[in-house]
């Protein structure tokens, strides 16, 4: 008789509690609030407050090779720290919770009286400060799946569903923020960033209490390695570079998301209309978030990401081509962009675990730190996406602009040339659609699947041998 199959087996009982769960997903919810805050208001803020375009592309350049440094170094901490109380991830969730809020309403508080080349200091500055906060905030929470549970689907579930909450957390900001600083309310940056601020306090914080790391590492495997071995488990662990190679080409490029509030205002005549389009993009992912979970039971969730970024790339091109002068065929595409667009920002950032799993089964060394690391250092390096656009807009003649809110910026009727526009329009349509194509040719070498990940899973957890494991497996590794 044939051994059963994972797929042939009853499903596993769920190991984690409801109340852990909701706060854990809560905590993503506060945490994307504080990014996206960052992500969507930091470059409007510094070119509304005189400076240069060019130069803003700089600082943020400079400001983000921290990145390069911070990631490394917290990923190696992360696994070589023993807090007293045996858990891993939650005293640096517990400690994040005030960090991130309070470090980004910081980056929003430049004195006005400074010179532009002081502002640009102080957002460097500030900017390292928020980035180091936000890394600790980030590799610990993903980390954390891994000793919530050992169940690959339960995993996939809750982290499908932890990115729904991180996408509302950047919804609520996305929605409300250009609200309260548009031309019809007139809020300050700083004020609304106070706002937001609090409630990522809020959000965060419970999961600290409320969250519990029940699956410990096995002896032998866990932060007893040197720097060679790390070379090592990089070099070995071929995935976690491929994955994330594409995740780049795709997140670097998306700086649609960095001029979004003067594409509203320039193209479509108001900021409020980036309320109407982030409303229409979140349509799709509400609808299919839900039921990610069951999805996932029924298609490999690499399948599913794979094709979702072929789309995105076939229907970024046609809206460029589109344009923008017809609102109503505008918005039409920017509904079915936002279908895989949903789909790809739901699944991610699901990987790591996997990665993590493989990782472990080829070099026996479990350095979950390094490998959240680089996915933190990815997702954070993908916000390269403003300098990026900054320095493309640069190159179509974009005037620098000081206003402290678009009702200060209407009254003021400052205009953009019409190349400054095309620019505009370049940015927000044509740099995403080449980042997805580019996304899509590397992530054709990316193999692993969930049915194998699950046997490499239970063959490190020590519930199956290797060549049994090895057998069953669609892929050779």
């Amino acid at each position: 008789m044939n051994e059963p199959t994972p797929a042939q087996e009853p499903t596993p009982k769920t190991e984690t509690r409801p109340r852990e769960r909701i706060t854990y997903w809560l905590y993503f919810t506060g945490q994307a609030m504080g990014y996206m805050t960052l992500t969507a208001f930091s470059t409007t803020y510094l070119m509304m407050n005189g400076v240069n375009v060019s130069a803003v592309a700089t600082a943020m350049f400079i400001a983000k090779l921290w990145d390069v440094f911070a990631d490394a170094l917290f990923g190696v901490l992360y696994d070589k720290v023993h807090w007293r109380s045996g858990n891993k991830a939650l005293p640096w969730l517990r400690l994040a919770s005030f960090t991130v809020p309070i470090t980004t309403l910081i980056l929003f508080l430049i004195p006005s009286g400074l010179t532009p080349t002081m502002k640009l200091v102080w957002f460097v500055i500030a900017y390292i400060i928020w980035d180091t906060s936000y890394t600790m905030s980030d590799v610990p929470i993903y980390a954390m799946i891994t000793s919530m549970t050992a169940q690959v689907n339960e995993r996939n579930s809750i982290l499908s569903m932890a990115r729904l909450f991180a996408l509302a957390g950047s919804f609520l900001v996305t929605v409300i923020g250009p609200v309260l600083v548009s031309e019809r309310v007139g809020m300050s940056f700083p004020q609304m960033v106070a706002i937001i601020a609090v409630m990522t306090l809020v959000l965060m914080f419970p999961v600290s209490v409320f969250g519990k790391e029940r699956i410990k590492p096995k002896a032998g495997t866990e932060s007893h390695y040197h720097l060679k071995d790390i070379i090592h488990y990089l070099r070995t662990n071929k995935f976690l570079g491929i994955y994330y190679l594409g995740y780049l080409f795709w997140g670097l490029t998306q700086t649609d998301q960095v001029v979004g509030l003067f594409t509203a205002y320039y193209l479509f005549g108001t900021a409020l209309f980036a309320t109407l389009t982030t409303v229409l993009v979140a349509i799709p992912t509400i609808i299919f978030s839900p039921f990610m979970g069951r999805i996932l039971k029924r298609v490999d969730k690499f399948k599913l990401f794979y094709f979702s970024m072929i789309a995105l790339a076939v229907l970024a091109f046609a809206m460029y081509f589109v344009g923008y002068h017809n609102k109503t065929m505008y918005l039409i595409m920017v509904v079915l962009r936002a279908i895989p667009v949903g789909l790809i920002g739901v699944l991610g950032l699901t990987f790591t675990p996997d990665i993590v799993e493989y990782g472990e089964f080829k070099t026996h060394i479990d350095a979950r730190g390094i490998a959240f690391a680089v996915q933190s250092f990815a997702a954070k390096l993908s916000s390269m996406n403003a300098p990026l656009g900054l320095a493309v807009l640069s190159l179509f003649g974009w005037k620098a602009i000081t206003a402290s809110s678009f009702a200060a910026l209407e009254a003021e009727h400052v205009t953009q040339s019409g190349s400054a526009l095309s620019g505009l329009w370049a940015v927000t349509a044509l740099v995403p659609a080449i980042g997805a194509v580019l996304a899509s040719i590397v992530l054709t070498f990316y193999k692993l699947n969930d049915h194998d990940v699950q046997l490499m899973a239970k063959v490190n957890a020590g519930e199956l041998d290797r060549a049994a494991a090895e057998k069953q497996m669609k892929n050779q590794y």
